[in-house]
């Protein structure tokens, strides 16, 4: 069975909308998009490289593969990490309302996403990947079928926008299994799922 990784982009203070540039979200009005442009460097080149070497399919929502399907398939180097992998390998779109990708090897889920999911972690061969796709992401997070999680914080404050862990997220733990500083300041950190939150108090015996 394959591991689910989901690998998410966040501001300091959690906003995940529209990293990659200005009109890649605009829902709600938002206005920051490109804010992860001018942390790119090749720290983060080579951990993008080396997560994109590991997948064996892709799992999308529907508004990051559209966003995916307008441009990756138009970067046709055989030696491009990324390309390659996103155009030659399965992807899978949790959508109700996706009809006739175009993209070749999409296919589309419309039943049940436990169920759906559960079965491609079964088949897949290397890592089962998501990328962005924010609702779908906390959905997988809810059903606690997420194994892996990479994130990356970046050094700003967008003050608005959609967060990647919004109000009513289920409860989990992680452990945390490695990480790195980025030369411009980017915290690339990997967790692994651990349960369910544990709980205490800093109270000292006797201040009751």
């Amino acid at each position: 069975m394959s591991k689910l990784v989901l690998t998410g982009f966040v501001s300091l203070d959690g906003v995940h909308q529209a990293p990659g540039g200005p009109q890649e979200d605009t829902r709600d009005g938002f206005a920051q998009g490109g804010w992860t442009v001018p942390y790119g460097d090749d720290d983060f080149g080579r951990f993008v490289d080396e997560v994109f070497r590991r997948v064996g399919a892709f799992l999308l929502g529907r508004r990051t593969y559209e966003i995916f399907a307008s441009y990756w398939p138009k970067v046709t180097d055989p030696g491009d990490p990324v390309a390659s992998r996103l155009n030659g390998l399965p992807k899978y779109v949790a959508s109700a309302s996706l009809t006739g990708p175009g993209w070749s090897g999409t296919t589309v889920l419309r039943g049940d996403l436990a169920e759906e999911v559960t079965a491609l972690k079964e088949k897949t061969e290397g890592e089962l990947q998501v990328h962005g796709s924010g609702a779908l992401a906390r959905s997988l997070l809810d059903l606690g079928l997420v194994d892996t999680v990479h994130l990356l914080t970046f050094p700003v404050v967008l003050g608005a926008g959609r967060r990647l862990f919004a109000e009513g997220t289920a409860p989990a733990a992680f452990r945390h299994t490695g990480g790195l500083i980025t030369s411009t300041g980017v915290s690339i950190q990997s967790y692994d799922l651990a349960g369910s939150p544990e709980y205490g108090s800093y109270d000292l015996p006797g201040n009751a």
